[in-house]
Formats: C-alpha cells, sequence, structure tokens
C-alpha cells in the first residue's frame, strides 16, 4: 500500500510553482513511485485525500459514481450546490436532460460568427502596437463576452462576475477550505445577484439562456429558486474560467514552440488536432475530485468511506500505457482519448462551447499575428488549482 509516508512522490509538490508551471515531469514520477497515494486530508476534515494517477484508474473513478460520488465532493462543501456537477443519478441524468439540449453541437456553431466577430474585435485593439497582455486583452475578454451574451448577464459587469469567480475557485491564496472568508463573500454577493437577475426575467423574459432556464421544468415540475442558483453557479465558474486557462495555456506554449506555432500558421486545417492535443498535454484543469461512498479500494490501495479522491487529470492525460508518445505534443495523433473535459456522466457540458472557442481564438489570431514570442526575461506564473496565467506578454510584429 502507498501512503504519504512511503510515497516518493510528495505531495506538497502539486503546491509548488515549479509544478503548476510544467506538471509533466512531476506527474511521471507520481505514476512511476505513487500511482495511488494518500496523504492526510487537504480539505480540512479528519479523513484522508487519495491521488490517484494513471489513466486506467483515473477513468474507473470517474465512471463509478456509485462508489465515487460528486455530491459530496468539496464543491459541495463551498455551500454552493453546483447542478449538474454535483449531483449522482438519478438526478443528474434528469438535470442533464434538461441543459444537454441547450449546449449540443448545432446549438454551439450557431454562435461561431459572432465569436469570429469578437475575436477579431479584440486583435484589432492591440494588433498595431505590436504587444499585449494575452492574458487580460484576449483569453479573459473573448470566452467571458461570449459566455455572458449567451446567459444574457450584463457585460459592464463582467470585472464583478470575474472576480466573484475567482474567489469562489481560488479562495484566498488556493486555499479549498469551505470557510475561506474571501470564497463566502463571493458566494453571497453572486447568489443575491443572480436572485435580481432571475426575478428580472420572470417579470421580462428576453432572448436568453437565463430566460429559458426560468422558464424550464423537469418532468413538468418548474425548476425551484435553489435548482437556479446551482445553475447559475456553475455556469458562473465554467463559463467564465476554464476556456481562459486553456488559452493562456495554449499561447504560452506555443510562443515557446515556433515549429508547433507555425504548423497552426501553414497549416489552419490542424486546429482542431492542435486544440485537442494542447488540452491533452498542458491539462488547464489539473483534476477533479469524488467522495468515497463506501470503504473500496483503488490499485490495492484502501480507500475509506468520505476520503476524498482527486484524480489527476493531467497525470492521467500524459501516461503512455494509455497514450503512447503521451510526453510528446503531436498534431498527427491518430488516437487522443484525453480527459481534459472528464469522462463519464459528468463530462463537461460546455465542452462543444469550449472547443468552438479554442478552434476561433487559435484560427483567428494566427491568421492575423503569426509571430510572436515571449518578451526576454519574463517568467511565467501559474495560479494554483486550475492552471492559469493572468499576465502573459506577448511581443508580436
Amino acid at each position: 500500500m502507498t501512503t504519504s509516508a512511503d510515497a516518493a512522490f510528495e505531495f506538497d509538490t502539486l503546491l509548488t510553482p515549479e509544478f503548476t508551471r510544467a506538471p509533466q515531469p512531476y506527474f511521471r514520477q507520481l505514476r512511476a513511485t505513487s500511482p495511488v497515494m494518500r496523504t492526510p486530508s487537504m480539505f480540512g476534515d479528519d479523513g484522508s485525500t487519495v491521488f490517484v494517477g494513471r489513466g486506467d484508474d483515473v477513468e474507473m473513478v470517474l465512471r463509478d459514481p456509485a462508489r465515487f460520488s460528486s455530491q459530496f465532493a468539496p464543491q459541495s462543501q463551498l455551500g454552493l450546490p453546483l447542478i449538474p456537477i454535483t449531483v449522482d443519478p438519478p438526478d443528474h441524468h434528469r438535470y442533464r436532460r434538461l441543459l444537454d439540449p441547450l449546449f449540443g453541437p448545432k446549438q454551439m456553431a450557431r454562435l461561431e460568427g459572432t465569436i469570429t466577430e469578437r475575436a477579431n474585435a479584440l486583435i484589432d485593439t492591440f494588433v498595431s502596437r505590436g504587444e499585449c497582455d494575452v492574458a487580460a486583452e484576449f483569453a479573459v475578454p473573448l470566452p467571458c463576452g461570449v459566455f455572458l451574451d449567451l446567459m444574457g448577464l450584463p457585460t459592464e459587469e463582467l470585472d464583478t462576475f470575474v472576480r466573484w469567480k475567482d474567489a469562489i475557485l481560488r479562495g484566498t491564496d488556493g486555499s479549498l477550505a469551505g470557510d475561506d472568508p474571501l470564497r463566502l463573500a463571493a458566494q453571497r454577493e453572486s447568489t443575491v445577484r443572480f436572485e435580481q437577475l432571475i426575478q428580472d426575467r420572470r417579470a421580462e423574459p428576453h432572448d436568453d439562456l437565463l430566460s429559458v432556464l426560468v422558464d424550464a421544468e423537469i418532468e413538468g415540475v418548474p425548476i425551484t429558486r435553489e435548482e437556479l442558483i446551482g445553475i447559475c453557479h456553475i455556469m458562473l465558474i465554467a463559463g467564465l474560467d476554464t476556456v481562459t486557462d486553456s488559452l493562456t495555456c495554449f499561447f504560452a506554449h506555443l510562443a515557446q514552440r515556433p515549429d508547433h506555432r507555425q504548423r497552426i500558421v501553414d497549416e489552419p486545417g490542424v486546429i482542431p488536432a492542435a486544440v485537442e492535443e494542447l488540452l491533452r498535454y498542458e491539462s488547464p484543469v489539473p483534476f477533479i475530485v469524488r467522495v468515497a461512498t463506501c470503504d473500496t479500494e483503488v490499485r490495492g490501495v484502501s480507500v475509506a468511506t468520505g476520503d476524498h479522491v482527486v484524480c489527476l487529470l493531467g497525470s492521467a492525460n500524459t501516461d503512455e500505457q494509455v497514450i503512447p508518445g503521451a510526453d510528446t505534443v503531436d498534431f498527427d495523433r491518430e488516437s487522443n482519448r484525453h480527459l481534459a473535459f472528464g469522462v463519464g456522466i459528468h463530462r463537461c457540458l460546455g465542452s462543444h462551447l469550449a472547443r468552438l472557442e479554442l478552434r476561433v481564438a487559435l484560427a483567428e489570431w494566427h491568421r492575423r499575428i503569426p509571430d510572436y514570442r515571449i518578451p526576454e526575461g519574463v517568467e511565467l506564473e501559474f495560479t494554483p488549482i486550475l492552471r492559469q496565467i493572468e499576465h502573459l506578454p506577448l511581443e508580436f510584429g
């Protein structure tokens, strides 16, 4: 049995700047020495946290909600009903039947023109300057603007929504504690604002997703206030963060790999494959958490009821036992079984929108700015929990 006491890989490594900057070598060490690793709880309770790093093990956990529940995961401890990701079957299926068609591939494809226009409007603001902060000027406003328009949330409140999102996701200095004061304040403030917006839509429906949700029913029963707030909160967190995270990771990679960047410029048709490969290799969402519903085991390591099980998506995505040549970024990879959007019943609801935004962003940027670089002397700093570069200066022209 592998425990924190005898593991060759130390848990604290996962919290270091060196890890967040380039996690792949650390994941390789973890898979080789401690593929399942138990440590004292990182969530402030008396149980243990069990880290799972091999691709097959991660997929097994995520496909087994009966043993490894989302309902009591740390996301729920934040005090927010994050629907549908913290809901298990059978209720989970009810929510997905409502939400999946709203984010289906055909529905999202209709947004391509709008996303393209928004991307070019942003590029217009800095292309002649020869430099920009790609995070602040492109990676944040592009997906956030698209999402606020889709939901019908006030675009002039973008900074406030982003502040709430960051506080809920990262707390104070990356804290995962549910009683973190910064997180609690953001929960209260965002809940009040969502309640106001819901009341507005009940009184005067708009042509937006929030109005659809306010008027929706599940099996003939209108959605409750608590359900609406829960859906709004997960939309806030996912819609304003994960694509931004991915874009900053993508541009940092491409700025440092001119061969990969030139391939995209010369062969725009490779962009869909490049998006999948960079999602796999960079894994902006590095882990997903589940909670054991019974005494069980993973790869011979005992897991007690109530233990948090951290599925390391970034490690699974670079596991050569599952993906041959996983340590190499290969836009021509024939089979790409990455788990960047999760797997199983809780697979990312917004994956079709995310892929579309990423493809359009890379296509329009490289059509207009084919050559760029990180200024000399700049050292990139990634945020903990979700890998994002908050400041990513680029030079071009």
